[in-house]
């Protein structure tokens, strides 16, 4: 099977494209809808970050935790944020390589918007069989396009119940299921 080098998911949250970009392009705020991301390890401002703003992220899966720094690449208010990962360690961000992109788009839908979250494995110079097998030991089995399936949908989820709550839009998901807790 050929490695996936991309995966995203989308969903319409019932606010304005100016808001949800606002909460996410926060990269303090992430950890509140993300199941890995704890935010990060300055969340002293809160205003959006701007392209060229350089933070650590904290993160953890399971009893394992790592700290990464991210770079933001696009700053589109109410039409785009990403940012690339390009460190990672235990305690600090030492190990330096290209880890991965995370983007998100923002347009209008009828009165709220579509949130889309996309992931980019910017590992492209991993072979793909070293790529599989560290995969499956840091996912517990699974390749980090499906492990990151999983989150996208699950931090969407979670965007849309607290934005939506935050908004008085309505009672948060319509599937019927809990947000993620930590």
């Amino acid at each position: 099977m050929p490695r996936l080098f991309t995966v995203s998911d989308s969903i319409v949250i019932d606010v304005p494209p100016a808001l949800a970009y606002r909460a996410v392009s926060r990269p303090g705020d992430m950890g509140r809808w993300s199941p890995e991301n704890l935010g990060t390890t300055d969340t002293s401002d809160q205003e959006p970050a701007v392209a060229g703003t350089t933070f650590v992220g904290r993160n953890r899966r399971g009893r394992f935790r790592w700290v990464t720094r991210c770079t933001v690449t696009a700053a589109e208010p109410g039409r785009r944020f990403a940012f690339r990962v390009h460190a990672i360690g235990r305690d600090r961000p030492r190990l330096r390589g290209p880890i991965a992109t995370w983007e998100y788009r923002f347009e209008p839908e009828g009165t709220g918007t579509r949130v889309t979250e996309i992931w980019t494995d910017d590992r492209r110079s991993w072979p793909a069989f070293a790529a599989q097998v560290f995969d499956r030991i840091a996912t517990a089995g699974s390749t980090f396009a499906d492990f990151q399936a999983k989150n996208i949908h699950i931090t969407l989820r979670n965007l849309k119940r607290e934005l939506e709550r935050e908004a008085g839009a309505g009672p948060g998901t319509t599937d019927g299921t809990r947000p993620a807790t930590s």
